[in-house]
């Protein structure tokens, strides 16, 4: 792998930590709209999928 590939590699793991953390702290001020966990995860899990139908084109 080269050293770009591995800079933008980390900058997505780092990016979808930050969105997870941040949609984790929303839901955890407003918790009547769902659960912290399940909302952190479906935000990791949208960056994933977009991140593969990127890696796969």
């Amino acid at each position: 792998m080269s050293s770009l590939a591995l800079a933008v590699l980390l900058l997505l793991v780092l990016v979808t930590l930050l969105l997870a953390g941040g949609v984790g702290y929303v839901i955890h001020r407003h918790p009547a709209l769902t659960a912290p966990i399940t909302a952190a995860g479906m935000a990791v899990g949208l960056v994933l999928a977009c991140a593969g139908l990127l890696g796969a084109r």
